[in-house]
């Protein structure tokens, strides 16, 4: 195994520890490192992975959005209400590194629905289904990447 293949597949761990831990943009690190190998290995096999993985990683853009978001609208979760939770997240990732993030979401998210529905019944009903809908969201990136880098790696043992 040569030193760029140990490099992508690092890059790969790495991309796919972003997907967990959202700090990381990680199907694109986890891509960009099939870029990096299929440019190294120059053979027909290492394009097609690249293909593939370029199909998969669109695909899996693709679906990370829509999905996610057509369930939020439909429970009536609005675009202002993710913001706040994106506002909050980010200012406890500054205040509470990593874990900031965490509990500022779900709190913006829930303080955004609680002025606008009134009732603490409403706003943390809206709040789980944002939570559930970021949760699928996570779920399609880590399963983006984990087909990403399985196919690399039929692609490395193909080139072996």
């Amino acid at each position: 195994m040569d030193g760029v293949t140990v490099v992508a597949g690092l890059i790969m761990l790495v991309g796919l520890i972003g997907i967990v831990v959202p700090v990381l943009p990680g199907v694109l690190l986890v891509w960009a490192a099939v870029l990096i190998w299929a440019l190294d290995a120059q053979t027909p096999a290492g394009w097609v992975v690249l293909g593939i993985a370029t199909a998969l990683a669109l695909s899996g853009f693709v679906l990370r959005y829509l999905l996610p978001g057509r369930r939020m609208a439909a429970s009536g979760v609005t675009m202002s209400s993710i913001l706040a939770g994106v506002a909050l997240g980010v200012a406890g990732f500054v205040l509470i590194p990593v874990l900031g993030a965490f509990l500022g979401f779900p709190l913006g998210i829930y303080l955004a629905e609680r002025v606008k529905r009134h009732t603490h019944a409403a706003a943390w009903s809206s709040t789980k289904h944002a939570l559930k809908a970021i949760g699928l969201s996570m779920g399609i990136e880590l399963m983006t990447g984990l087909a990403i880098a399985t196919t690399w790696l039929i692609g490395v043992a193909a080139s072996a």
